[in-house]
């Protein structure tokens, strides 16, 4: 009897040559580097570098997050990953009301170019590569990293990074938006073509599966709805002038990596396969690196466990080798107890050591795609497109991505979906160790890290110096100049950087563009 994978595909217990009838492996594999890239988009992959290790942190203040930065550098991280707080992400400025308890919390607080500046001190700009986990506000924090840049003497061009700025999948899984959905794509737009003039090595968006899967989507609905989105931006920035293979180089994905590992790699193959039919044949690119689905891997948080957290270190190690031999570009990997509280500096460390183990200590590394021409997974990758083309059709009947999330069908499919999992955890029919098997009559005491109160109470009082010391004239100047952008159809970046020169506060930024475009209000029609 065949067992159910997590999107609910059958997987059978032996698989051979019949389950890939006239299957051509011309047709669906061709080789590494090579179009549909299912074997990976470098012909060489890990034989000629291995990935980007990422560790995605940031706590507190700024000061704070840079000692953490500069250690995680020493340990041998070949990216950064910046987490900004909850007000940062919502554009809201430290001091605001409803950022009350929430300062520094789960990520570092940036209000101004005062705050990145300190965010980056010490850390040389032109040799790092870094990705910033922001969406709404994405066009601001990439403006206070290119001027934190220019003051390092560091040209625009030498930037290297990735900008999260998916802003779609807010509306679907996450919840920190700001403006309506299509206001919010035309920044997204603004971002493609101010980068392509001013920063041409970014990555201008990271279209991200991971969030939707952690508020409950399956893998299929992970890569449904996140091509889904993809394909929204680029229509949107072809309607903003630009020519398909001006940005689409640059376009970059963000997925988790579950420790359902057959289904996991699957997944990404099958992604890579369809992006790079859809750009070539729907969108008409003609640069091969236009068809690439290059992606970050992140492993899953929502596996993790409060009990028995050690355990985490082995979903972690699974999650993480499935994004390896999926093909990943860049992996971030867990903490294992971050189920409990931001990792501490020991989890983070260990974490990292996982993804080192993976590159130099086992042979994973050593051949480029070696599950090509697995009965199961040939079949599962082939199952797996197939029902992510179905959903993306779906999708496409109401009308596209923003459509669809104006009445709340991925929102709906995702939850229902969730609560699938969430009965089948209950029942005990899906196990999770030290949940529902194998469980302690007492669990070991923990002590996870805190973050200090006092952290709100000192970046406040940072606020209210930079309003008492900057030219407050210059400042309304420049946030009136970009509201009158905003009002009409020019790109409103290089305002918008004038004024953060001037140390306008993210909130007063975001405020100006809120007075012209509105805010998200959510609607659930499915």
């Amino acid at each position: 009897m065949a067992r159910e994978s997590e999107s609910g595909l059958p997987i059978e217990p032996v698989y051979g040559p019949a389950a890939l009838t006239g299957w051509d492996p011309a047709e669906k594999l061709g080789d590494p580097g090579s179009y549909p890239y299912t074997r990976g988009v470098y012909p060489s992959m890990y034989r000629g570098r291995v990935w980007t290790m990422r560790q995605y942190a940031g706590f507190g203040t700024a000061v704070e997050s840079n000692a953490r930065y500069r250690r995680l550098i020493g340990q041998g991280t070949t990216g950064l990953s910046v987490a900004f707080d909850l007000p940062t992400q919502m554009g809201y400025d430290s001091d605001a009301v409803v950022a009350r308890g929430e300062v520094g919390r789960v990520g570092v607080a940036v209000d101004s170019l005062d705050d990145m500046r300190v965010l980056f001190a010490g850390i040389p700009l032109g040799e790092v590569s870094t990705s910033m986990t922001i969406n709404a506000p994405a066009a601001v924090l990439l403006l206070l990293y290119q001027l934190v840049a220019e003051e390092q003497g560091v040209a625009a061009g030498a930037l290297r990074g990735t900008v999260q700025n998916d802003v779609l999948k807010e509306y679907i899984a996450r919840g920190t938006y700001i403006f309506p959905p299509r206001a919010s794509l035309r920044l997204v737009a603004d971002v493609f073509a101010y980068c392509r003039a001013e920063i041409p090595r970014w990555n201008t968006i990271s279209v991200s599966g991971y969030h939707m899967a952690e508020a409950g989507a399956s893998p299929v609905q992970e890569v449904a709805f996140t091509l889904a989105d993809g394909i929204e931006y680029v229509r949107a920035a072809v309607a903003a002038g630009m020519g398909v293979d001006e940005f689409a180089p640059r376009l970059s994905f963000f997925f988790v990596a579950r420790t359902a590992l057959l289904e996991e790699v699957a997944k990404f193959r099958a992604a890579r396969r369809i992006w790079a039919r859809v750009m070539r044949k729907e969108f008409g690119a003609r640069d091969p690196r236009s068809w690439m689905l290059r992606f970050h891997t992140q492993t899953a948080g929502v596996q993790l466990t409060a009990q028995q957290p050690e355990v985490n270190l082995v979903r972690v190690a699974v999650q993480g080798l499935a994004a390896v031999l999926g093909g990943t570009q860049s992996l971030h990997t867990n903490a294992f107890d971050e189920a409990l509280a931001l990792p501490s500096e020991r989890s983070a460390r260990l974490a990292l050591r996982t993804q080192q183990v993976l590159a130099w200590e086992t042979d994973v590394t050593a051949t480029v795609d070696p599950f090509a021409g697995s009965y199961a997974v040939e079949r599962l990758t082939d199952e797996v497109e197939e029902a992510v083309v179905a959903l993306m059709g779906r999708v496409e009947e109401l009308g596209g991505a923003v459509a669809a999330i104006e009445r709340g069908f991925q929102k709906g499919e995702i939850e229902r979906n969730a609560y699938r999992i969430a009965q089948q955890t209950d029942a005990g029919e899906r196990v999770v160790i030290g949940v529902n098997r194998f469980r302690l009559d007492e669990e070991e005491p923990y002590a996870p890290l805190r973050v200090d109160p006092a952290v709100e109470r000192r970046q406040t009082e940072r606020l209210a110096r930079l309003r008492a010391e900057r030219d407050g004239r210059a400042v309304a100047t420049a946030l009136g100049a970009l509201r009158r952008t905003a009002e009409g159809d020019s790109n409103v970046l290089p305002p918008l950087r004038e004024a953060l020169r001037a140390r306008a506060t993210v909130g007063e930024v975001c405020d100006a563009l809120r007075s012209v475009w509105g805010v998200h209000v959510p609607t659930d029609t499915f």
